[in-house]
């Protein structure tokens, strides 16, 4: 840029930027079809005792679902140690989708 002028107005514009997904390339967990079941209800529930009045499974089959579901993102190298963050997971990986939340 040269001299500047007091009161003079500059525009810096910056080349187009475009965001461009880039996939992750760590394997997917291989989630059985009642993790998926137990996770998206949990997703949905406020606590555990809805899932289990929901699914009429014990509070400790859920906690076992969850735990599973949890070792198989870790065991991946990408863990999922918060609610929000298996929910991010499952909509990654294709498990659960937007219009089912």
């Amino acid at each position: 840029m040269s001299e500047s002028t007091p009161g003079q107005v500059y525009s810096i514009t910056a080349p187009s930027v475009r965001l461009v997904p880039v996939p992750d390339s760590r394997p997917n967990p291989a989630l059985s079809k009642r993790e998926v079941e137990v996770l998206l209800e949990w997703i949905l529930s406020d606590t555990k005792g809805d899932v289990c009045r929901r699914l009429f499974i014990a509070p400790g089959t859920v906690n076992t679902h969850i735990g599973r579901i949890r070792e198989k993102y870790n065991r991946a190298g990408r863990p999922a140690p918060t609610k929000a963050a298996l929910l991010a997971r499952a909509l990654q990986d294709g498990y659960i989708s937007l219009d089912e939340i």
